[in-house]
């Protein structure tokens, strides 16, 4: 199907402006903050410097997403060229409408002609970026399909549209990333795709690490910063008792940024914490002893 160039699917524009913004992130002076864990960062660095394609398993809201930026932040020196890149990551946030079309691109009509537009896959293959996929199980199956090209010895993509046979720039670089918790038969890896990549598994920090990081990130004290760890923790153990999906570091820095902002800590906590993790009555109500037993 053929767009006119100022009426291309939303989503498309809305892809572009988050990724125009993450790119900018990855060019700041200062690196995006990511606190490791164990050695990812290394293993990330390794894979860069052979091009090995990455996979990235967490739960969701453990710091998959900022792990990449951090990265990109960090191997800006490492490219095999001097180009500076407007660019150096293109992040898409995959999902059940995601065809591959929109991942290589398409025609456009410009006034009386058209003119072909790259997809943010293609961007990258062309100018040497990294392109993350985040979530890349939600995406339809032709979609994961399309990058097997670029992730073994061949490193090309077929342009079926305009007959092109791209090889990619040598700093191309290709991240996934999904939730192991949420697969099921219909949203898994297949292990074709699976056994293309590097595995790097993230989990959520032990109760210091992640007090560490959501004072950082919230700017709330170390003591308060402490006592929403402690509730992330207590929550994830909730999981024991048939509780599918613990408490993300990201939501505690929520709750800690509406702390900061002048929010009392127990109502932050029923905003960002209880309500938003679960609608489930008695779920909320388990959460909410936590949070009474723990916060002042």
């Amino acid at each position: 199907m053929i767009y006119p160039l100022d009426d291309a699917p939303l989503a498309d524009n809305i892809n572009r402006q988050d990724m125009t913004q993450a790119s900018r992130s990855g060019a700041e002076t200062a690196a995006p903050y990511y606190l490791p864990l164990a050695d990812e960062v290394e293993v990330f660095q390794a894979a860069y410097a052979s091009r090995l394609p990455v996979l990235l398993k967490g739960p969701t809201g453990c710091g998959k997403t900022r792990f990449v930026e951090h990265m990109s932040w960090l191997l800006k020196d490492a490219r095999s060229t001097d180009d500076e890149l407007d660019e150096p990551l293109l992040t898409v946030s995959c999902h059940e409408d995601l065809t591959a079309t929109d991942m290589v691109g398409r025609y456009l009509l410009k006034g009386d002609e058209t003119v072909w537009s790259d997809g943010p896959l293609t961007r990258a293959v062309r100018s040497g970026a990294i392109c993350y996929l985040d979530e890349i199980v939600e995406a339809r199956k032709d979609t994961t399909v399309l990058i097997h090209s670029l992730t073994d010895h061949r490193r090309i993509l077929p342009i079926d549209k305009t007959g092109e046979l791209l090889d990619a720039h040598p700093d191309f670089l290709l991240v996934i990333s999904y939730n192991p918790g949420y697969q099921s038969v219909l949203k898994d890896l297949k292990p074709s795709t699976r056994q293309r990549f590097v595995s790097l598994e993230f989990d959520y920090p032990d109760v210091a690490t992640e007090a560490q990081i959501v004072g950082h990130e919230s700017g709330v004290d170390s003591a308060t910063a402490e006592r929403l760890a402690v509730i992330g923790e207590r929550v994830r153990n909730l999981k024991q008792h048939g509780f599918e999906e613990g408490v993300s570091t990201r939501l505690l820095i929520y709750t800690g940024e509406l702390i900061a902002a002048g929010i009392s800590p127990r109502r932050a906590a029923t905003a960002s914490i209880i309500s938003a993790i679960s609608d489930d009555a008695g779920v909320q109500q388990a959460v909410a002893d936590i949070v009474d037993v723990i916060l002042p």
